[in-house]
This record gives C-alpha cells, sequence and structure tokens, in this order.
C-alpha cells in the first residue's frame, strides 16, 4: 500500500465513538513507515520496570497529563518521551477506535501518523527496552497474526496475536492494530 492510499484511507475513516467517561484517559501514536520500499509499524517492549503491562509490546503512548492540550498532544508527548522521536516529525493522518483496558481501567486514543526512516530513535531505558518495526504484509498474513486462545505470561488472552521475530503482539495493541488492518482489508475489497 502507497503512502496516498494509507492517508486516504485512514483520514476517511469516521471513528466509532465509546463512552469511556469512567475511565482514565490516554493515547498512543501507531507510527507508520517506509523501509525499503515497504510499510512498517513502528513498536516498542516495555521494560520490567514500568508500573503497568511489564515486558509487552505495546505503540508509544500512555495517560493524559494535566500539561497536556489533548490527547493527540499526550500521544505525541509519551512517544518522545520514551522513543526519542520528536512530535515535529510525526505527520498525523488520522485516528482509529478507541480500545478500552478492563483490567487497568483506561480507555487508549490511537492516533496513526507517518514517521521517518531512518530516524535516530533514543530508548528511555526506565521504560522502553526495545525499539522495533514489523513489516505490514506479515500483519496482512492472517496466518501470522489471528485470532487465538492462549495463556500469555500470567495472562488468559483471547484475541488477535503476531508472533515475530521474538516479540508477541498481543492484548490492546493487537486489537488496535487488526482494527487497521481490517480497515486496509475492507479498502483494498
Amino acid at each position: 500500500m502507497n503512502r496516498e492510499d494509507v492517508r486516504r484511507v485512514v483520514a476517511r475513516y469516521e471513528k466509532q465513538p465509546i463512552d469511556g467517561r469512567h475511565l482514565v484517559p490516554s493515547a498512543v501514536l501507531i507510527p507508520l513507515l517506509y523501509k525499503d520500499g515497504e510499510l512498517h509499524v513502528l513498536l516498542t517492549e516495555r521494560t520490567e520496570q514500568v508500573g503497568l503491562h511489564k515486558g509487552q509490546v505495546c505503540f508509544p503512548g500512555g495517560t493524559s497529563q494535566v500539561e497536556d492540550d489533548s490527547l493527540l498532544g499526550t500521544a505525541l508527548r509519551e512517544t518522545w518521551e520514551e522513543t526519542g522521536l520528536r512530535p515535529e516529525d510525526v505527520e498525523v493522518i488520522g485516528e482509529i477506535d478507541d480500545n478500552v483496558v478492563a483490567s487497568t481501567g483506561y480507555v487508549i486514543t490511537p492516533f496513526v501518523g507517518f514517521i521517518p526512516y531512518p530516524y535516530a530513535f533514543r530508548a528511555n531505558k526506565q521504560e522502553t527496552k526495545d525499539i522495533f518495526c514489523v513489516p505490514f504484509a506479515v500483519l496482512m498474513d492472517s496466518q501470522r497474526f489471528r485470532h487465538q486462545e492462549r495463556v500469555i505470561g500470567e495472562y488468559y488472552y483471547s484475541g488477535p496475536v503476531c508472533d515475530y521475530d521474538g516479540h508477541v503482539i498481543w492484548g490492546a495493541t493487537g486489537r488496535m492494530l487488526r482494527r487497521l488492518v481490517d480497515l486496509f482489508d475492507t479498502a483494498a475489497a
């Protein structure tokens, strides 16, 4: 999928509202990039020092703070803190459906944006163990990214899962990626 097709699909999407007023507002950036001419998504692996979701694969992002002017501001600030990606280097193209994490009481607003590549990422060693890219073609492959029921760490999970290069993508991250993949599948049909 070329850059203009991705931009068009995401920009035209009308996100479905949810009632999250009793949940903790948070936001993530779904960073898209082109590496060797192919669409990729950037993900991070959390350290074991963070309070929640230790060692899990996720998008850069976090909880809204008083100083954030918006949830987009939250996503960009947290992305900068966790990866060293400057807000001005992100071309935000839209947002997809909010995602509720019932186990922690968060509602996550995912913003989708293009980022430059290569880039001098700088992992915050307190929060970010690894920064890596996954080819979007892997996520579009229904044999590699599919609904599974399995035990991951201490959790029983039923939902979209993708094993990639030693990383397990699941949970809220898996659900958000599944939504994005479904948008592209629908646009291609």
